[in-house]
């Protein structure tokens, strides 16, 4: 049996990549997830429950879904051992969003100094990061991104709508 040069396989695989093989975007009923970031405990709780209670009611005022794609939130605490919001906590969070291939957005901290932790990290994945609003305009938002763009992209779409 005869292998390919290295150079054949190379240029091969940089076909396939540059082709987007096995890249279709999301199909009916695929999840869609809007994390949010904020101190779940301490003294900056108050917020951050106002926050992530405000996505959820607005994921439920959507009916739990956008399009034909199910919308889900995921609240992350962003509050250190001490109770505030701390820059390895929203950078954890600000990655575990990015490592999850059904995130379109990411609602971040209540505070704007926290949000510039979060914001690098989000822009190099193509995840939009909504700060400054409710929860609920947040996904409000989220909602009408991919509605009004390519559902079937909604990463995309909500990132061209709010990054």
């Amino acid at each position: 049996m005869k292998l390919l040069p290295p150079v054949l396989v190379a240029c091969l695989l940089a076909a396939l990549l540059v082709s987007g093989c096995g890249e279709e975007g999301a199909e009916a009923g695929a999840r869609v997830t809007v994390y949010v970031s904020a101190p779940l405990h301490g003294d900056e709780a108050a917020a951050g429950r106002r926050l992530c209670a405000g996505a959820r009611e607005g994921a439920s005022r959507a009916g739990g879904e956008v399009e034909d794609l199910r919308l889900e939130v995921v609240c992350l605490d962003a509050a250190g051992d001490g109770g505030r919001w701390t820059l390895a906590k929203v950078g954890g969070n600000a990655r575990a969003a990015t490592e999850d291939s059904t995130a379109v957005a990411y609602v971040g901290e209540p505070d704007p100094r926290a949000r510039k932790q979060s914001g690098p990290i989000l822009d190099a994945a193509g995840i939009a990061a909504i700060g400054g609003v409710s929860g609920e305009d947040a996904v409000a938002a989220v909602v009408a991104a991919i509605s009004e763009g390519d559902a079937s992209k909604p990463r995309a779409a909500v990132f061209e709508a709010e990054g």
